[in-house]
């Protein structure tokens, strides 16, 4: 008895080897917050030192239908985005998340129709607008997403150039030919540092995926091709983007890779050991972003974009390409979708001279 009477005296009585015993410090002082119960919105329990209400966002709020939208968002809040609503163009609304295409089209035809809005609810007449997309359109303009700005420099050779080459030898290049190859035919650019077209021709090729992919028919037309090549420092052989999972398109992906390894080797010369190459492949995917021409995970077509070129070149004193008037009346109708030869192997082989160049630049 006397044992547990001496432990119970050691752990509440001795002050420093006590096991209640706390070190003497000041109290910090707490600021006290409300934490909203989540059962009933409304109670609200005290808590110190936790801030857990975002002031700018109350998606979390708003998620019952029946629950009135202005009541959600202070008196400045609602403000906020009543001006935006009223006042943003159609482009600028397409910034703001969930209000693409329709959406924007729709707010700034209601609010002409019926004038600004007055009420958060208000904005749920609009068409396509309903009560949770609202809410998440409201947080939205609230807090935009952060952009992160894009890093200016110089780009990366390696990551669309193959195989690698000193940069200072590609900057010093007078001219290129670009060389795309399709299904029937090849088609080549011969451009300039300036970026003037100084031919721009294609060929049929008759020998393409026909039969057992003859490599002697194969080397007769492509042979035939190179002679009308115009010299160049570097000849641009594009890289077809085709994955070889797709098993559907393997007999594409087979002939592509036969011609682009002759082109490699017929235009090739013998050269010292150690001096750098003078046939590159370059990505087709990297010429698709450069003009923004990806839509998920495939390349469209470039012919509005060529289309376009050679509408400035006639109509602007410093165009973003040159053409040759001649050039321009001999192409001037190989783009349309009618057209029974629609010249994208031609599109694609300017594009990628221009992107060539362009990247080079930046």
């Amino acid at each position: 008895m006397w044992i547990a009477k001496r432990l119970l005296s050691s752990i509440f009585l001795k002050g420093h080897y006590s096991l209640f015993c706390r070190p003497l410090r000041s109290v910090p002082e707490y600021e006290l917050r409300f934490l909203h119960c989540t059962c009933c919105r409304r109670s609200r329990i005290m808590i110190s030192g936790l801030d857990t209400l975002n002031a700018s966002i109350s998606s979390e709020l708003c998620q019952e239908k029946e629950k009135p939208l202005d009541s959600c968002y202070t008196t400045e809040q609602r403000a906020v985005i009543l001006q935006r609503l009223n006042t943003a163009t159609e482009s600028e609304l397409e910034q703001v998340k969930l209000l693409r295409g329709r959406k924007a089209v729709n707010i700034v035809k209601y609010r002409t129709t019926h004038g600004p809005f007055n009420s958060l609810e208000s904005v749920m007449n609009v068409p396509l607008l309903k009560h949770k997309s609202a809410v998440i359109v409201f947080d939205s303009i609230l807090k935009p997403a952060d952009k992160k700005e894009r890093k200016k420099g110089k780009v990366h050779l390696a990551k669309f150039i193959r195989p690698e080459v000193d940069r200072a030898l590609l900057e010093d290049a007078s001219s290129i030919v670009s060389i795309v190859c399709g299904t029937n035919k090849i088609a080549w650019t011969h451009m300039d540092r300036a970026r003037t077209v100084l031919d721009w021709q294609q060929a049929e090729c008759k020998s393409f995926m026909k039969g057992m992919y003859m490599a002697s028919d194969y080397l007769e037309d492509i042979s035939t091709v190179i002679s009308s090549f115009p010299p160049a420092d570097f000849f641009l052989v594009e890289k077809p983007s085709i994955s070889p999972q797709n098993t559907s398109l393997y007999p594409v992906l087979v002939h592509l890779r036969t011609v682009e390894a002759m082109l490699f080797a017929l235009l090739t010369l013998a050269k010292e050991p150690g001096s750098p190459p003078k046939v590159l492949n370059m990505m087709r995917t990297a010429v698709g972003r450069h003009f923004n021409l990806i839509v998920g995970d495939c390349r469209t077509s470039g012919a509005q974009t060529v289309k376009k070129m050679m509408t400035e070149s006639v109509m602007k004193q410093n165009p973003r390409v040159l053409f040759p008037h001649d050039l321009v009346i001999k192409h001037r109708n190989s783009f349309q979708m009618s057209s029974r030869n629609k010249g994208e192997e031609l599109c694609d082989a300017l594009l990628q001279a221009v992107a060539f160049f362009e990247l080079l630049r930046e």
